[in-house]
């Protein structure tokens, strides 16, 4: 395996543990309950995959820290998900946008990743694959229901898209840990995803009525683990079980 693999398979597991523990936020709280027992089961699926991932990255490493040692036992500078993921839930109309920008990119990052080098994840990534299709009609349904519903939900959405857009750009940054891995077939080239991901999102924009802010900077850090103060605060509330309790089993 190329150098930087491990750190690789961080940015993987971590974008879907942060983004699965938002999601679990809304257990007890969405609109109707058949939407909490969706977000809840989208929530286990992110989970999930970051478990098989971040087993996957276990085993990269080799240094004696499992799944969980990674997951609970790391400090938010060591964390590798991107900014996106790890803001506040806020409304609805904040989750459904967020959860369309990253379901539609992940889908396209695992297809991409079905054919890397390293068997075991692309193994994973077919499973990742599977679900994050039914991740991306979910939210895409959400978003066309609310784009084009009320006044107050169109402006909602809208409202939320202009506040999510400048985290997009993320999705996309490619650096040359990945460059490298990209070479070895160890790694899909983010900057390669863009022109697919922005097709899919002004498809489902233009039948919601949705309009593509203006602004054209992007925020970035996370994958340097330069993250904002939510995931601080995020952490410390999931991580608090393994912390005061070290090895703790059911």
């Amino acid at each position: 395996m190329a150098k930087g693999f491990f750190e690789y398979l961080l940015r993987l597991g971590d974008d879907r543990l942060v983004l699965g523990h938002r999601l679990s936020e809304w257990c007890g709280h969405a609109p109707i309950l058949e939407e909490d027992i969706a977000l809840a089961n989208i929530a286990l699926d992110l989970v999930g995959q970051a478990n098989l991932v971040l087993t996957l990255a276990s085993q990269s490493e080799n240094a004696g820290r499992d799944a969980d040692a990674l997951a609970y036992l790391r400090d938010s500078i060591d964390y590798r998900n991107m900014l996106l993921v790890e803001l506040p839930k806020g409304d609805f109309a904040m989750t459904v946008t967020r959860q369309f920008f990253f379901s539609v990119y992940a889908m396209l990052q695992a297809e991409a990743l079905q054919q890397t080098a390293h068997k075991d994840l692309a193994g994973v990534a077919a499973k990742m694959l599977k679900e994050s299709r039914y991740h991306v009609r979910h939210s895409g349904e959400w978003m066309l229901k609310l784009g084009d519903g009320t006044d107050e939900s169109h402006h909602r959405l809208q409202s939320a898209v202009d506040e999510l857009w400048r985290y997009t750009g993320e999705l996309f940054l490619t650096d040359e840990l990945e460059q490298r891995l990209v070479a070895t077939k160890e790694a899909v080239d983010s900057s390669q995803l863009e022109s697919r991901w922005r097709s899919q999102i002004d498809d489902v924009f233009a039948q919601a009525r949705l309009t593509i802010p203006e602004t054209k900077w992007m925020q970035r850090g996370g994958r340097a683990g330069r993250h904002t103060e939510h995931l601080g605060r995020m952490l410390a509330e999931m991580q608090v079980l393994q912390r005061q309790n070290p090895g703790a089993e059911w």
